[in-house]
């Protein structure tokens, strides 16, 4: 049916409510149902053009949304397509695919990666159903390594949306910045990401011990 849910309180972004109002599965639920259409925008252009998008578009749509304030950053003028990927930046060494709060934070941990002599390509996959299959493929290929980075449990998200397709096209190594199945708690978006390691830090520290097994 032409059904659209738009679901706020997701991921820790809801910060001192505590773990009953941080939905941490939802995507992973979202996914499995035949037919549904998964975005996860990355910040408010992104989700005013989701939001468009699902409305213009016939069937079921799910559309993860954020409460607190988070970064404004990509291109209000570029074309929000559904089930195509962007790069926002180019790098040869490995590939960071992310999505929602996280994309923002794969940005700045490549930064951080250049200035150590590391090219870091980030990949921002607002949709996660259907995936950007020939994205996915042609980062691994390029880069020959992956990382997924989600503020959403490792299992049946962004990571195991990614891996079913590296696995049945083009092996590589992979790892994850997830929340590492745990409910959460209270406590501001800031603490909870340093907590759980859904940050910068923790994409930067996951790249080079993956380079490292590379």
């Amino acid at each position: 049916m032409n059904v659209k849910i738009c679901a706020s309180h997701c991921g820790i972004s809801v910060g001192p409510d505590g773990a009953t109002h941080q939905s941490l599965e939802d995507v992973a639920i979202m996914r499995v149902l035949p037919h549904m259409t998964v975005l996860t925008p990355a910040d408010y252009n992104e989700t005013y053009k989701a939001v468009l998008k699902a409305v213009e578009t016939e069937g079921p749509f799910y559309v993860r949304f954020y409460r607190d304030k988070t970064p404004n950053f990509t291109d209000p003028e570029a074309e929000f397509v559904i089930g195509k990927s962007n790069i926002l930046s180019e790098g040869k060494d490995i590939t960071l695919i992310a999505n929602g709060l996280l994309v923002w934070e794969a940005l700045i941990a490549a930064d951080i990666l250049k200035k150590d002599g590391i090219e870091a390509r980030v990949v921002n996959m607002h949709t996660i159903k259907p995936i950007d299959r020939e994205m996915i493929i042609k980062c691994s290929k390029e880069t020959g390594g992956i990382i997924t980075c989600e503020d959403h449990q490792v299992h049946g998200g962004l990571f195991s949306a990614v891996a079913e397709v590296i696995v049945r096209e083009n092996p590589v190594k992979m790892d994850f910045v997830a929340v590492n199945d745990t409910f959460g708690e209270s406590g501001t978006m800031s603490e909870l990401m340093r907590k759980y390691k859904i940050n910068h830090e923790e994409i930067v520290r996951k790249t080079k011990l993956l380079l490292n097994r590379k």
